[in-house]
């Protein structure tokens, strides 16, 4: 409603402008051309007082819806009207910097490739060039072995044995879902990177895929060995992650017991952004292992805060690693009550509330791929994925059965 009135109020206004000016070219051209400039326009008034005073009335009657929606704003919304007042939504937004300096040449799948992000986590490396829901384009490399420093690998058309799998991901314009190839072996991989503090992979990338798939890459890549991020050479606890969460659960428990010794064994699983979140936390202090409700709050500019931290730095001679003690993605820590362990497409069907809420990959028949949180079967029997977007949103697939090709449960 206030919209409306301030609306309303400023087309009154802006119309009794527009008939000042047309009764000022009415009166001769000078006068009509010298009211477009205020301060003729005030002598215009003055001098043709009987003339000007409907329009001026109009503007003035104008006034009256524009104060009254301005001040219902101010009393709901305040921030909103600081915000109009002072006009910033006239300046133009800052350049955005990217985190990764990538620079790659050549295309995926016949179109250009220019990727934003880069991670290699959990012995998967990822380059991604970011659309609205999904990646518009992707490059995956599962590589064979863990990596602990720098990391060399070369491949070839021609070579035999375990190779790297490599897997490429792009959505078509007419289509909703997008499309991935995996490749055991037929490319050609060059990747040559070194650490760089404090948790990033930097050197030279060059891949070429089989000629159907029209991939050719080459240039120099940035990947984030984690998902903490840093600020001014601290951990930024304004970043949503499970790796930000965990480290500031680490430090509260660390600072909390007074000894270093201290890991997160497992969150549960939340989703991202939130103002607040409520976790059952498991940990080890020491040899001690214990289970502890942990509740945390976003701060706009301090970040993620454990509720009812009040607890001093940690003492000298214990210092506190910013490496994340929990896995980044739960899946890299199996334990005999792991789900993942006996998954299978048979047994969702059979139990699905036994995966609710857990996060899945699925693979069609016709080559897309969907990922998200199930949430059980559709009244017809499809497999249904909810998917967090940027903001407030979402989006839903449903998957029919007989269409899944491959399945994966990337959650214990």
């Amino acid at each position: 409603m206030d919209a409306l009135l301030i609306l309303g109020g400023v087309l009154m206004i802006l119309s009794g402008l527009v008939l000042l000016v047309t009764l000022a070219f009415g009166t001769s051209l000078l006068w009509g051309l010298g009211s477009l400039i205020p301060p003729i326009t005030l002598v215009y008034v003055i001098r043709y007082w009987k003339r000007a005073r409907k329009a001026l009335a109009l503007a003035g009657m104008g006034c009256i819806p524009l104060v009254v929606g301005l001040v219902q704003l101010a009393q709901h919304d305040a921030e909103r009207l600081q915000a109009i007042v002072s006009l910033d939504w006239l300046k133009s937004a800052p350049a955005v910097v990217p985190e990764l300096n990538i620079r790659l040449y050549g295309e995926l799948r016949g179109q250009p490739f220019a990727p934003t992000e880069g991670e290699l986590i959990d012995g998967v490396l990822s380059l991604r060039e970011r659309g609205d829901f999904f990646a518009k384009r992707e490059v995956n490399i599962r590589l064979t072995q863990p990596v602990s420093g720098e990391l060399r690998v070369d491949v070839l058309p021609q070579d035999a044995g375990t190779q790297p799998e490599v897997e490429v991901v792009w959505l078509d314009a007419e289509r909703d879902l997008p499309e991935a190839r995996r490749l055991n072996r037929g490319y050609t991989l060059h990747l040559d990177l070194k650490p760089q503090a404090p948790n990033k992979l930097v050197g030279d990338f060059h891949l070429v895929m089989p000629s159907a798939l029209r991939t050719a890459l080459s240039g120099e890549v940035e990947v984030f060995t984690d998902r903490l991020r840093y600020h001014e050479g601290q951990v930024d606890r304004r970043h949503d992650s499970r790796d930000t969460l965990a480290w500031v659960i680490r430090d509260y428990l660390q600072r909390r017991e007074q000894r270093a010794d201290v890991s997160v064994s497992s969150l549960p699983p939340f989703t991202l952004p939130a103002p607040t979140l409520s976790l059952e936390v498991t940990a080890r202090v020491g040899e001690q292992a214990l289970t502890l409700p942990v509740q945390l709050r976003k701060h706009e500019s301090r970040g993620w805060q454990v509720i009812g931290d009040n607890y001093p730095p940690l003492a000298e001679g214990a210092s506190a690693k910013p490496e994340p003690s929990v896995p980044l993605d739960p899946a890299s820590s199996l334990n005999p009550n792991d789900r993942r362990l006996t998954f299978s497409l048979q047994r969702l069907l059979r139990e699905p509330q036994r995966y609710e809420q857990l996060s899945m990959r699925v693979q069609t028949n016709a080559g897309s791929v969907a990922e998200g949180r199930f949430t059980g079967l559709s009244p017809t029997g499809r497999l249904t994925l909810q998917r967090q977007v940027s903001g407030a949103g979402g989006a839903s697939y449903r998957v029919k059965p007989e269409d899944v090709q491959l399945i994966e449960l990337l959650e214990p």
